[in-house]
């Protein structure tokens, strides 16, 4: 882990905006998206990242705000710990935590022809590394003063209906939900609220294919709608900016037209 941009200031600082969030996987894709709309609202946001040159990218898209990045595998718990020990030390507080980090694995592999590393290294990165990030972000915001904050799951529409030959995928999102719910049941007593996001179909470089052609449960391969990423980061922000006493505890962002609501 590499925590090179968070060592300016001192501990304990307040950030100008007051709010401090952490974007996992905050190099691309919906993450990135997250990290803009926040940084944009006067959130301090702590980028997250296996890469360092895709969050300096990030941090880029909104000049002069406060987005120090910190290169970390979430599926790594000492990198986790010690992204977490960095933001406590450098801002006192966190008051956000998207757990977005993921991965959808290979794609159009069948499930007897998935090896045991292709599923691994998926259910490490969405699952247990969804669980490192979020107990970390529980013990801070259980004990930082004022009590309580806020952590958003990504999960997807794929964690109520799967897509052919996505096994882990699916089954790590299935397990979000779980997650969630937990999640937010044991926060209630510290003011920890937990939800969760469910997206389809956002435009982004993972979901490029789907423009063209996108396998189908009959088998057929046919384009999908999508739509902005934007409309993803918006509704995430409006989730994080509620007062700890409401909560969204499921939303559902998708494409309208794409093939998932009732039988395609």
């Amino acid at each position: 882990m590499n925590t090179e941009r968070m060592s300016a200031g001192h501990a304990g600082e307040a950030p100008v905006s007051g709010r401090t969030a952490v974007v996992t996987g905050a190099g691309s894709g919906i993450g990135r998206a997250v990290a803009a709309e926040l940084l944009r609202a006067g959130w301090t946001v702590v980028l997250a990242g296996r890469r360092t040159g895709p969050l300096e990218e990030t941090a880029a898209l909104v000049p002069g705000a406060d987005a120090p990045t910190v290169r970390a595998d979430v599926s790594d718990p000492d990198d986790v710990a010690a992204l977490f020990t960095a933001v406590r030390d450098r801002f006192g507080r966190l008051d956000l935590l998207f757990n977005n980090a993921g991965t959808f694995g290979p794609g159009g592999v069948p499930v007897e022809d998935l090896s045991y590393e292709a599923w691994r290294h998926v259910v490490d990165t969405n699952l247990n590394g969804a669980f490192l990030c979020a107990q970390a972000a529980y013990r801070q915001m259980k004990e930082q003063d004022p009590r309580g904050g806020r952590i958003i799951n990504n999960g997807s529409v794929s964690a109520h209906a799967p897509r052919p030959h996505s096994v882990a995928y699916t089954a790590t999102k299935h397990a979000m939900t779980g997650l969630t719910k937990s999640l937010a049941l044991d926060g209630r007593a510290y003011g920890i609220a937990v939800g969760q996001i469910d997206i389809g179909n956002a435009a982004t470089d993972m979901t490029d294919g789907m423009r063209t052609g996108a396998l189908q449960a009959n088998g057929a391969v046919v384009p999908e709608p999508v739509m902005d990423v934007a409309d993803v980061a918006r509704t995430v922000r409006h989730m994080a900016e509620l007062p700890l006493e409401a909560n969204v505890q499921f939303a559902t962002v998708l494409a309208t037209a794409m093939p998932y609501v009732g039988r395609g």
